[in-house]
């Protein structure tokens, strides 16, 4: 007797957790438990159920309408019906119920519900139609606009470096703080910028990307800014990408290339968050989270007059640099591998990799183009391979194997004086060396003696 009432008093425990309303009652129709959460549902208090019949609990409910009173008659469960009826207190109900026969030998003992408030299920249904319209709303607003495609998952490395920097763009795209990227082309910068815009809580609104190297200065003014009607010869009402990413991201690329006098109007968008059309003195304010960047190191660009420093501090709040191929080696395989595997899918072949000749010389050879010019040399050689076969060193492009062949035969007359990178390697290490020991260690403070950022200085401490 004291085992069954343990298990009762756990049973009734277990049920009064769950966050749905639950009703249970005998064969007779009689309350046997009632929890908290069908209370509230129901606006009445469980004392005024529990023990209690349920059509005197819910005198507006008959034996055809009650679902505990159908399921008790047929023996049947019932799923998902719509209940609707008036509680003691004249307010009216409306759930969603799920009713359950309950059995024991053979015999029906009762039946349980749970039950699920329909008003609050109307307001979701509500909300996700409401989205829905406003996202085709979006698409048909943007639908000459690019979106981002990639995620953190479609960047493939196996460099520790490199995955360091993923991890570090996942945290930033959380906030809506303006993003600053550096690395020189083919590096992957757009498919880092499109992982932080999907990763995001803007990732429903719209993504915008600006090439400023592919437009001249008096263009892209109005394509940054929109134009008025009659501001110039042809000009049409047009808003310009800051309006048409408002509630989503700009990407800025290739920032450096940029008119200077244009970067002092852009750093009035940034400071202030409105714009004006060219011809209009209405200022329109938009919600934007910008991401830029540069295929040069920031200080050479403000060095050379590319980039306002002004623009460069509000711009440069979170900073990543993306080393490229020839400083990660070991990412040549992995990424080999990769572009192998896509283009066999994509061409329907069966191409088994490299052989040992050809991988010494993709594995030699700079790589200045980076990602993207291996992937266009994977897929060169992929186009010419035999199925079911090894590429051969005859189908690299030309430029690879004869780029590594000059360079061999230099590297073997010269053998006995270190080459040029290797001499600014060492005098690089000691320079940085020094900083560290005049400031006993301190990154930040030796960073700013070398005149760096702090996570490029950091990155050349684990290179050497």
């Amino acid at each position: 007797m004291s085992k069954s009432l343990e298990t009762a008093e756990t049973l009734n425990a277990i049920l009064k957790t769950i966050d749905e309303g639950i009703h249970v009652v005998d064969a007779d129709g009689i309350t046997i438990f009632y929890n908290s959460v069908a209370a509230s549902l129901d606006g009445l208090t469980t004392d005024e159920v529990h023990h209690h019949h349920v059509l005197d609990a819910f005198p507006s409910l008959t034996k055809e309408t009650s679902t505990l009173l159908k399921v008790i008659e047929t023996g049947k469960p019932i799923f998902n019906e719509h209940q609707s009826y008036t509680n003691r207190k004249g307010k009216q109900i409306d759930t969603i119920n799920s009713t359950l026969p309950l059995w024991l030998n053979g015999e029906l003992i009762g039946a349980v519900e749970v039950a699920k408030d329909l008003s609050k299920i109307k307001v979701l249904s509500e909300q996700l139609i409401d989205l829905q319209k406003k996202m085709k709303v979006k698409r048909k607003t943007n639908k000459d606009q690019p979106f981002a495609a990639y995620h953190f998952s479609d960047i493939i490395t196996a460099d520790p470096e490199l995955n360091e920097v993923k991890s570090q763009c996942n945290q930033a795209s959380q906030t809506n703080s303006p993003i600053m990227l550096y690395g020189e082309t083919g590096t992957g910068k757009e498919m880092f910028v499109q992982a932080i815009h999907n990763s995001s809580k803007r990732a429903l609104n719209p993504f915008v990307v600006q090439n400023c190297a592919a437009i001249p200065g008096p263009l892209l003014e109005g394509i940054l800014f929109g134009t008025t009607k009659g501001s110039f010869t042809g000009a049409i009402d047009r808003p310009g990408v800051f309006e048409l990413a408002d509630g989503g991201t700009l990407f800025l690329d290739e920032l450096n290339s940029m008119p200077v006098e244009l970067q002092a109007k852009l750093l009035r968008v940034v400071q202030e968050g409105v714009v004006e059309r060219i011809g209009s003195h209405v200022s329109r304010r938009v919600d934007v989270r910008i991401i830029s960047a540069l295929n040069e190191q920031p200080d050479v660009c403000m060095e050379k007059g590319k980039l306002r420093r002004d623009l460069f501090y509000r711009l440069n709040v979170v900073y990543f640099e993306l080393p490229p191929l020839r400083e990660r080696k070991s990412d040549i395989a992995y990424l080999v591998k990769h572009f192998i595997d896509h283009f066999n899918r994509t061409f329907g072949k069966n191409v088994r990799g490299f052989t040992s000749e050809a991988e010494l010389f993709i594995q030699r050879y700079s790589w200045p183009g980076n990602v993207r010019e291996l992937k266009h040399a994977i897929e060169h050689c992929m186009n010419f391979a035999e199925d079911d076969s090894l590429i051969k060193t005859y189908l690299l492009p030309k430029h690879v194997t004869i780029h590594e062949e000059k360079g061999h035969t230099i590297k073997k007359e010269l053998s006995d004086i270190p080459s040029l990178r290797q001499a600014l390697g060492d005098y690089e290490k000691q320079i940085i060396e020094r900083a560290l020991q005049h400031t006993s260690g301190n990154i930040l403070q030796a960073a700013k003696i070398l005149g760096v950022p702090r996570q490029t200085l950091q990155y050349k401490i684990k290179q050497k």
